[in-house]
């Protein structure tokens, strides 16, 4: 099975997506759940993964995050390009990254030097488009990650949520 950990997207970044919709109908694909992937975990029960993060994650502190920007990625490691997203930027989210991987190594092209934390809007639009998209300007969005969801692939929703120690 496949897993990743996740920081919970706010409402405040859900409806600055919910605003931007008009300007993705330009593209193939929308994403309309929006994520924000810290680690992923392959090949794992969700038991054995639960147990493995309790250790690595039992101190952990909160941190901020804050969407600053769009942007996009042209030739996405997966699937079809190009990618546009909400730029993430956060100090606490990459040194948790950073140590996660540490412990449970990198996935190839996703993952250490390559991650870029950010929240898909949609894929698959032309070059115009993802340019319109980065000219748009809206306020930041700042917000406290208190706790983290492991989410399945297989089904397609959150098997748990682990809090943030304050």
């Amino acid at each position: 099975m496949s897993y990743s950990l996740n920081v919970p997207v706010p409402g405040s970044v859900q409806r600055l997506a919910d605003e931007l919709y008009p300007r993705l109908t330009a593209f193939e694909t929308i994403r309309d759940r929006h994520t924000l992937v810290v680690k992923r975990f392959e090949s794992q029960s969700y038991d054995r993964l639960r147990e493995t993060l309790r250790l690595p994650l039992a101190n952990e502190p909160t941190f901020e995050a804050r969407v600053t920007g769009i942007d996009a990625f042209e030739r996405p490691t997966r699937g079809d390009g190009p990618v546009v997203y909400l730029v993430v930027d956060s100090p606490g989210l990459l040194a948790l990254h950073d140590r996660l991987v540490d412990r449970f190594d990198a996935i190839a092209g996703l993952e250490g030097d390559d991650y870029v934390p950010h929240v898909t809007l949609a894929r698959g639009g032309s070059p115009s488009a993802v340019d319109a998209l980065r000219n748009a300007e809206f306020d930041p969005v700042t917000w406290t990650v208190s706790e983290l969801d492991v989410w399945s692939a297989e089904y397609r929703e959150v098997v748990g949520t682990v809090p943030l120690r304050g």
